[in-house]
């Protein structure tokens, strides 16, 4: 028999792999050999593994996790699955490479103060970039003893910007596409000219289209039809918010599902929907709790409906937080994500993938 199969060396010359990462990979359960031999351990290995053997070896080549790895093994027959997991580490080394080159950036300037820092240029829609702002600037933190969460993130790119905000509960983002010239960078703009943004940016209605974005070292220039704002960036590392954007690498959410926007916002805004009471460092709070009707339809669930464990998915959310996502995301018709019971809950407009916010969910 193991004169048809292969040797563990032989796999290894054909697959581009080394002897030690086959065992690696035996061991971890991702490309187990065909046959091990029971007196001397060896592994042996089919003529079909080569294929497979070969594939790890190329996502190990671009550093794609263990668990990526596994899944793109697991799904070898389904092109769009393994596509998106490609697609999303492919943008996980992107984000890596704009990092470094933000960080060496400072570095250079930590070697050489007097060394001028390089100035990013945007050209914007001004009415994208007020939409973007409306849809994060809910989600900025109050906390005095969090002044990094006090603001919101400029995150720039090749091709336009990316806005964030959090205050530990809840996260909202969204991306404005723009003309860029210069190197990608971030700034931490203060809400006060944040808000001084947004107001400049409703200036320009009926005089121009474009705003103009500007950022050299700690200072940021937003311009709308000769007119500008100023600010200096708050000099904070923001959290990396990019590890909460889109759960791991390909996964595809538990249940998407569609909701009537303008009727939800009703149901909470006007007190209609039932809560459940949990308590939160000795004070009770009102949970918002999210389930499915018959239909696979959004159901929110009073406390009869929690009487019992049925296994059925239920997602505990502050409501107010949830109405403030409602109320940026804004649009008739809205998409809830929900994996789990502790997985953060994201709330989508169907017609712009590019804005959304996430909760986190409160323990039932």
């Amino acid at each position: 028999m193991e004169s048809e199969l292969r040797s563990i060396g032989e796999l290894a010359r054909a697959s581009g792999l080394t002897v030690s990462a086959l065992r690696f990979y035996d061991r971890c359960g991702v490309l187990a050999p065909a046959r091990v031999d029971p007196v001397t351990g060896y592994r042996w290995y089919t003529d079909e593994q080569v294929a497979p053997a070969r594939l790890v070896a190329g996502l190990r080549r671009v550093g794609m996790p263990l668990a990526g790895i596994a899944e793109a093994l697991r799904h070898r027959a389904e092109p769009a699955v393994v596509g998106r997991l490609l697609d999303a580490h492919l943008r996980r080394l992107e984000d890596g490479l704009a990092d470094a080159r933000r960080e060496l950036s400072r570095i250079r300037v930590l070697l050489d103060p007097e060394e001028t820092p390089m100035t990013t240029r945007i050209v914007l829609s001004r009415v994208d970039l007020a939409a973007a702002v409306d849809a994060v600037r809910f989600a900025v933190g109050a906390d005095p003893e969090l002044p990094v969460l006090s603001g919101v993130l400029l995150d720039v790119a090749a091709d336009g910007v990316r806005l964030v905000a959090t205050d530990r509960h809840r996260l909202a983002l969204a991306r404005t596409p723009g003309r860029v010239a210069g190197p990608a960078v971030r700034a931490l703009l203060p809400v006060d000219a944040v808000d001084e943004v947004r107001a400049l940016l409703d200036t320009g209605a009926g005089v121009t289209p474009e705003a103009h974005l500007t950022l050299a070292g700690p200072d940021v220039t937003v311009s709308v039809a000769g007119r500008a704002v100023t600010a200096t960036a708050l000099p904070y590392d923001f959290p990396d918010y990019r590890r909460l954007l889109h759960r791991a690498a390909g996964d595809v959410p538990t249940r998407r599902i569609p909701v009537d926007g303008p009727a939800l916002r009703a149901a909470l805004r006007d007190g209609g929907a039932p809560t459940v009471s949990r308590d939160h460092d000795g004070v009770p709070v009102a949970v918002t709790v999210l389930g499915l009707d018959d239909s696979d339809g959004l159901r929110l669930l009073g406390p009869d409906d929690l009487t019992a464990d049925s296994g059925e998915l239920r997602v505990g959310v502050n409501g107010d937080y949830l109405l403030d996502a409602l109320d940026a995301a804004g649009g008739p018709q809205l998409v809830l994500e929900l994996d789990g019971p502790i997985a953060p809950l994201a709330i989508r407009r169907l017609d712009d993938e590019d804005a959304f916010s996430i909760l986190m969910p409160i323990r039932l």
